[in-house]
């Protein structure tokens, strides 16, 4: 074994099979003060911290020094254990959205994705949507409220402006309209405190698989598209087995589904109201698009309701046009059918006898040839020529 007949007889003197520790000085202690000086002087940079301690005649090699910071926690935060949150069922959900790109209708989109997960069976819901706000918010909770057929007693966020109106954490206030929204599902939002990210890993989780699983070399027509292969997707996912859960998401929530908050048994339908004035092209214009209304309402104010799907638009309780819902401002024209002008339409109204030629004519057909030349010769449609002519 190669071994001295010293080291042996040191073994049996010390009567222990231990191997005592190795102690010896580091040549970095007797530089520890100007090593924490330069430290803070060059902003964390090790690497100027060891040129200057050479400068200096430290005989340091710069592993030996980064070593030594480790040791010492010069410029390192100490080590913190993460922790394990648990939930009991019903007790909360996690919602949070991220930006990812997506191919839609043949071009990349820069996709807002929001994501709902049950803490407790992990069961998950996700859909896109080319941008995210309040509206579009209220618009997912129902759908993903629906789909879990319930809601948990909180729903923990991470301190998005969406939601919250003022505060961090704790300190968070939501926003009136969406702490009404949750007052109706009963259940509360709850943020977790500034950079306390690992609340919300349960979210943070499933979003990492839904980036890396369902965008990855999807295509969609269209929106519509993406969100029904995404439903379609969170199906399948929610029915596979999982191991660290020992079970699939689909069977805890079997067991989850007791302790939910039942769903309402009517609640309002989610829209952005607008009040829009009808231009002289008869169109009105949502987010940059423009949907037809009939000609009679030329220059009038009227309602827009803004669904996900749908341009409703009212004049006073009277439903006016119903348009399919352009999702992104991309400057287009809606126009129906029933408001398509025909061609030679406003020609032919051109040419159509006014009251005043009519009224000549009854009383004198013979001025035919007379009337007709006044009118071609007469400013605009020749109505004030012939009020004269009338009118002697």
């Amino acid at each position: 074994m190669k071994l001295s007949r010293r080291a042996v007889r040191n073994v049996v003197r010390a009567g222990s099979a231990e191997v005592p520790p190795l102690e010896r000085a580091e040549k970095a202690q007797p530089h520890r003060d100007a090593i924490v000086d330069l430290h803070g002087s060059c902003e964390g940079n090790l690497v100027r911290v060891h040129e200057e301690l050479i400068k200096k005649g430290a005989a340091l090699s710069y592993q030996a020094l980064t070593a030594f910071c480790r040791r010492h926690g010069i410029g390192h935060e100490p080590k913190v254990a993460a922790g394990h949150y648990s939930f009991d069922p019903g007790e909360e959900m996690q919602h949070d959205t991220s930006p990812h790109m997506a191919s839609i209708g043949g071009q990349l989109h820069r996709a807002q994705t929001a994501g709902l997960v049950l803490c407790y069976s992990r069961l998950e819901f996700f859909q896109l949507y080319p941008r995210f706000r309040r509206f579009e918010c209220k618009l997912f909770m129902t759908d993903a409220l629906v789909y879990m057929d319930g809601a948990c007693a909180f729903c923990g966020i991470d301190n998005t402006h969406v939601v919250v109106l003022k505060g961090t954490g704790r300190d968070m206030v939501p926003v009136p309209e969406m702490e009404a929204f949750a007052e109706r599902y009963r259940f509360t939002w709850r943020a977790h405190e500034k950079g306390d990210a690992n609340r919300s890993a349960y979210v943070e989780r499933a979003f990492h698989h839904f980036e890396n699983n369902f965008l990855a070399g999807r295509k969609f027509r269209d929106w519509d598209d993406a969100n029904a292969q995404a439903r379609e997707w969170c199906d399948k996912v929610n029915a596979g087995y999982k191991s660290k859960l020992k079970a699939s998401p689909r069977k805890l929530y079997a067991a989850e589904r007791p302790h939910l908050r039942p769903l309402p048994a009517w609640a309002p339908p989610v829209y952005l109201l607008h009040q829009r004035m009808v231009d002289l092209e008869g169109y009105v214009s949502v987010q940059t698009n423009r949907y037809s209304v009939p000609d009679r309402y030329l220059g009038r104010q009227l309602e827009v309701r803004e669904t996900n799907v749908a341009i409703e638009i009212y004049d006073g309780p009277r439903l006016v046009a119903t348009h399919a819902r352009i999702p992104q401002p991309l400057g287009h024209r809606s126009l129906l059918a029933e408001h398509r002008r025909r061609r030679g339409q406003g020609a032919k109204r051109a040419m159509e006898a006014g009251f005043e030629e009519r009224a000549i004519l009854a009383k004198l057909p013979e001025l035919a040839e007379y009337v007709a030349a006044v009118k071609k010769r007469a400013a605009g449609r020749g109505t004030v020529a012939l009020r004269r002519l009338l009118g002697l």
